[in-house]
């Protein structure tokens, strides 16, 4: 079989946050559970909730839970260019896990389409050895003003000759309009990749839709590949980029005065990897508020977890200005915990420089100043999973835990407090020495993204700061695999998927 018949669909929406990265992960899961060999393809994504690959570069976190769900290894291919936000009009532009350049808005315009090669060049790596090709757009076909130069949506669709499948979110109402506009501001070229249509998040009676499904045939001539009814299971998955934060109850869930440890996490604007929150948020016995812009920091929390960041001076002088630097002083004092992880690592110390503007404008800035160390934004950017142990001290830290994760930054970090050192990469008798930890033993920090999703050092820490009996003894990454499942059953009760694999098949014809 060619690259050009392998069966491919492609899941575009009616608008961002329709649920397209949920529903192609789901689907992946389904038919890798039917003997498939499934794999995941988004040509472009715009997220700092980026994961590192198996083959060292980096990609979008939606496109690593997909080839969990499909059963492989990551790869940079699956997601060949990553846009990654550092201000409100620019961006780093990651092209096959590499960064190549820094790019406002009007100048990515300009360059995308050069892009196009390398997109293609990556889906027919990832076309070479499966059965089905699962496909993922970007925002919006309906932006007809960036048609010209897309590379994301029909653009791709038309370069790579596979059928489309529109996901309208009926949740945020005026679904009908959404799909039906959407196919008439397609133009008539584009309009023949377009071959159906899936309602996602449906509540209620779904039989009340029925007399809709005539009215989109009517007027977009689109065929219904069913109505998925909306999963309350969603936040047992990580969430794809930030717009997910800024929907209200991401993290914060009623505790019903349960919790027995509360954590609070500042909403920095350029959070990156914020998906390290999930553990600590599955908790039973945790509640974890995620601080937004106007909020202040509870005075009666027991933790503050300062996240990654992909702008560390920008946010911390965002921090800043929110008064949060305040808080989190008096937090301190009262005898608070403060993890920092990466750029919140970086946060945590004396100073942090930018001198060559690597993450925005050339500076320096002060930071927290509660632990004594000092970063430079200088030398290549690290990207790598890694496995790790602690390192034992008279802080109450136990020795040789063993947890996992990985490496995603720039920066080089140093200071008397990093003699105390907490991790060590590579095993326990050699490696290299990672994090500080305060003289007190309340403030600590690391570049190591994922440490909470290792069970043991999740329950161990957790301990540590005064959360005895906290944690359930949960079983982390079995519990994404279990919401894995329990999506491809939702999707395989729903949606018409082997209609979905019959389109997919047309590819070619």
């Amino acid at each position: 079989m060619t690259v050009r018949s392998v069966p491919a669909l492609m899941l575009q929406g009616t608008g961002s946050d329709v649920g397209k990265s949920l529903l192609v992960a789901g689907l992946c899961r389904a038919y890798a559970r039917r003997g498939l060999h499934v794999r995941p393809f988004k040509p472009q994504n715009m997220s700092n909730n980026a994961a590192v690959t198996d083959d060292g570069g980096e990609i979008g976190r939606a496109q690593a839970l997909q080839a969990r769900a499909a059963g492989v290894a990551t790869t940079v291919h699956m997601n060949p260019v990553l846009l990654k936000p550092q201000s409100d009009i620019g961006a780093q532009v990651v092209v096959q896990g590499k960064v190549l350049t820094t790019a406002k808005a009007r100048d990515y315009y300009r360059l995308k389409r050069d892009l196009l090669p390398k997109v293609l060049e990556s889906f027919e790596i990832m076309a070479a050895d499966a059965d089905l090709v699962l496909v993922e757009g970007a925002g919006s076909p309906a932006e007809v003003n960036l048609r010209a130069s897309d590379i994301a949506n029909m653009g791709f669709a038309e370069a790579a000759e596979i059928p489309v499948i529109l996901v309208g979110d009926i949740d945020r109402g005026g679904v009908i309009a959404s799909i039906v506009g959407t196919y008439a501001l397609l133009s008539a070229d584009d309009r023949r990749w377009l071959k159906g249509y899936v309602i996602n998040k449906f509540r209620g009676d779904v039989s009340l839709f029925e007399p809709a499904t005539d009215i989109i045939a009517k007027h977009g001539n689109l065929k219904s590949y069913g109505i998925a009814t909306y999963w309350p299971g969603a936040y047992k998955l990580p969430a794809e980029d930030g717009v997910a934060l800024e929907n209200a109850g991401k993290y914060h869930r009623d505790s019903n005065g349960e919790a027995r440890m509360r954590i609070a996490v500042p909403h920095l604007p350029r959070i990156a990897n914020f998906d390290d929150l999930d553990p600590l948020a599955a908790e039973d016995g945790v509640e974890l508020q995620l601080i937004k812009p106007g909020q202040v920091i509870p005075g009666d929390c027991d933790l503050v977890v300062l996240p990654g960041s992909k702008s560390t001076l920008a946010d911390l002088r965002f921090l800043k200005d929110q008064g949060w630097d305040v808080d989190i002083a008096a937090h301190y004092r009262r005898g608070g915990h403060v993890i920092g992880i990466c750029g919140g690592y970086q946060m945590l110390g004396r100073m942090v420089h930018d001198p060559d503007g690597v993450e925005g404008q050339p500076g320096s800035e002060t930071g927290l100043g509660l632990l004594d160390i000092e970063t430079v934004m200088a030398g290549d950017k690290t990207l790598r999973k890694t496995e790790a142990v602690t390192v034992g001290d008279d802080r109450g830290i136990a020795e040789n835990i063993a947890l996992w994760g990985y490496e995603i930054h720039m920066g080089q970090t140093n200071g008397p407090d990093r003699s105390r050192s907490w991790l060590r990469f590579g095993g326990p008798s050699d490696g290299v020495l990672d994090g500080a930890i305060s003289a007190d033993g309340r403030v600590m920090g690391c570049y190591l993204h994922g440490l909470f999703g290792s069970d043991a050092f999740r329950q161990a820490y957790l301990g540590h700061i005064g959360g005895d009996g906290v944690s359930s003894g949960m079983n982390f990454e079995a519990s994404i695999d279990a919401g894995l499942d329990e999506l491809a059953d939702h999707l395989e009760a729903c949606l018409d998927l082997d209609g979905m694999l019959e389109l997919a098949k047309s590819r070619g014809r």
